[in-house]
């Protein structure tokens, strides 16, 4: 699947800090790294009439979690990629629909987040 979106948020990785202290050393700290943590994905775009990123989220609704790997690709202005981050073991785990207003001129915008399992950022 290939999608333009207009805001990507959530490309962030975090490893957790454990405090350890050593029984001949009862006056200092240790910091050593955890658990890999990573936010969840946000991506959203102006509606259109292709409805596969909702069918991928009804399919998780539905009991059937399809797992995808990604990619969130940043290009230049003649289209040229600069920065790829890679993204693993993804799925949908919420749908916003657009927030329709007869009255506004405002693009109406959808909006899908993903849990993943890892991230990577590679330059071009």
């Amino acid at each position: 699947m290939t999608a333009a979106f207009v805001e990507v948020s959530g490309l962030e990785s975090e490893v957790e800090v454990i405090d350890y202290r050593e029984g001949g050393e009862p006056q200092r700290l240790r910091k050593l790294p955890g658990l890999h943590k990573y936010a969840h994905i946000v991506l959203r775009r102006g509606i259109t009439n292709d409805a596969e990123l909702w069918n991928w989220h009804k399919q998780v609704l539905d009991g059937n979690v399809q797992r995808r790997n990604g990619s969130v690709v940043l290009l230049d202005d003649r289209g040229q990629v600069q920065v790829r981050w890679n993204f693993y073991e993804s799925w949908p785990c919420k749908y916003v629909g657009p927030t329709l207003n007869a009255k506004s001129n405002d693009v109406a915008i959808e909006t899908l987040e993903l849990v993943h399992e890892g991230l990577e950022r590679v330059v071009s």
